[in-house]
């Protein structure tokens, strides 16, 4: 960030040159390739230039490769050069930017040319083939790595101490929930050397303030539909804005525009009923899926949500939550996938019993790393 340079004898010598009394700041700077061993996180919401700040430094590794032999000297440890960048993006993000080339390291307003210098891998091993594969690449940019395994955070620390190397992880830390992304995020907090955070203007239309965190909502029918607490974690999508009341949008907001309806029901009434249906009671659990599935208004979900907020008119988009669809099966993903709290043939029996989507939930739930064949037949006397 920004470094405010605001002592008395900046600001003396400043005068002396005819400047007026200002605060001076840092430029953004070219990056240092000399310092050996950084784990460097580059965190910050949706559209707040963190693949940006990744172009950033290939441009400036392209400038600092045509230096001399001294330089090369200076940035390499191991036969690993810190100027010769690779940049490695998720398979999970085949999805986004689809009009771009295959090789572009891409980011909203545009992208650069990576060539043979870009990859797509779904796991720590793959991360770790290729950097042993790659010997002579001293600095990898690992976009989105708080998607992959926790074992990638100790690959990398290795790697870093063993060879002097730098990994860059432009990554989201907290989730549209407002929490920790997951382990992974936690371990990568944990081992950093470093750490530029940066924000975005609020995207609310009556906003300008800074926004910290990721939004999840839906349009539906020109509405704006804010994703419940219990939405599915992981959703796999593009990276244009839909009208679609099961994919859903991202934008930045700041604290006031922020909506997470549903946080307080999922601790007090949904989490309660999956572990009375784990207990062997799942009638509760069934009542209140069936309900949010084909009479919603009537389900305990609604009746909190229009406990909490009324008729408020500042409020109300809060209660368009309820106009998004397959929250049954959003609520039953939740119990399973990331509570543990529903077994496999508990969930195959109200998949059934209750006629959900089959397809939305085997999409959604191999996205979330939980594969399950909803098509198998339940064990007799479940």
């Amino acid at each position: 960030m920004n470094e405010v340079k605001n002592n008395p004898e900046t600001i003396s010598f400043l005068k002396s040159l005819g400047f007026p009394s200002v605060r001076v700041h840092h430029s953004f700077n070219h990056f240092d390739f000399s310092r050996p061993d950084r784990r460097i996180l580059v965190i910050g919401p949706m559209g707040s230039g963190k693949t940006e700040y990744s172009a950033r430094v290939w441009r400036d590794a392209q400038v600092a490769l045509t230096k001399s032999e001294a330089i090369a000297r200076e940035t390499s440890t191991d036969g690993a050069d810190r100027r010769k960048v690779f940049f490695i993006r998720s398979l999970l993000d085949t999805q986004r930017f689809p009009d771009y080339p295959e090789d572009a390291l891409a980011y909203r307003g545009g992208y650069e040319r990576c060539g043979d210098y870009i990859a797509r891998i779904s796991d720590s091993f793959a991360l770790e083939k290729l950097v042993h594969d790659m010997p002579e690449i001293g600095t990898w940019i690992v976009d989105e790595a708080s998607f992959y395994d926790e074992r990638l955070v100790y690959v990398v620390r290795n790697e870093c101490q063993r060879r002097g190397l730098i990994f860059i992880f432009p990554a989201l830390i907290l989730n549209f929930r407002r929490d920790i992304f997951n382990p992974t995020a936690r371990l990568m907090l944990e081992t950093a050397t470093d750490v530029f955070p940066l924000t975005a203007y609020c995207e609310h239309p009556d906003c300008l303030e800074d926004s910290f965190y990721t939004y999840r909502y839906y349009q539906i029918d020109g509405e704006e539909c804010p994703a419940l607490y219990f939405d599915p974690l992981i959703v796999i999508g593009g990276d244009r804005k839909k009208e679609d009341a099961v994919e859903p949008n991202y934008c930045t907001r700041c604290d006031r525009h922020h909506y997470l309806p549903g946080k307080e029901y999922t601790f007090f009434t949904l989490k309660p009923l999956g572990q009375q249906a784990s207990g062997g009671n799942s009638d509760p659990l069934k009542r209140e899926l069936a309900a949010l599935q084909e009479r919603r208004g009537n389900s305990l979900l609604a009746r909190h949500l229009r406990d909490k907020f009324g008729h408020d008119e500042e409020q109300r988009v809060n209660l368009n939550a309820l106009k998004v669809a397959r929250i049954a099966e959003r609520a039953l993903i939740y119990l399973y996938a990331e509570q543990n709290l529903i077994p496999e043939e508990l969930l195959l029996k109200l998949v059934n019993e209750l006629g959900l989507d089959r397809a939305y939930m085997k999409k959604t739930l191999s996205e979330n790393g939980r594969l399950v064949n909803l098509d198998q037949q339940i064990l007799d006397g479940f």
